[in-house]
């Protein structure tokens, strides 16, 4: 899958998993959409090394899942580095 592929399918699943987490996560939806595009890269690489899936297909079942779970993670890690920060 090349770049471009990884770039929409990121996107998407920063969508998806800011849909999936309760509360509010700071940043906007340009931050989540990108912190999605490094939790597919995450959840890819991840998936790859300890589980042996390949993420080779765009339209692959295991690559849409470890990229949500991938944008889940970043995004709460995101979201406690962020926490201590915001004052109200």
């Amino acid at each position: 899958m090349g770049l471009l592929g990884w770039i929409i399918l990121g996107l998407l699943a920063g969508a998806i998993a800011k849909a999936i987490l309760p509360g509010r996560q700071g940043g906007g939806w340009i931050v989540t959409l990108l912190l999605g595009v490094v939790g597919a890269l995450l959840g890819g690489w991840i998936g790859s090394a300890i589980f042996g899936v390949g993420i080779n297909s765009f339209f692959s079942l295991s690559t849409w899942l470890l990229a949500i779970l991938g944008s889940i993670v970043v995004l709460l890690i995101f979201a406690l580095i962020t926490r201590n920060s915001r004052r109200a």
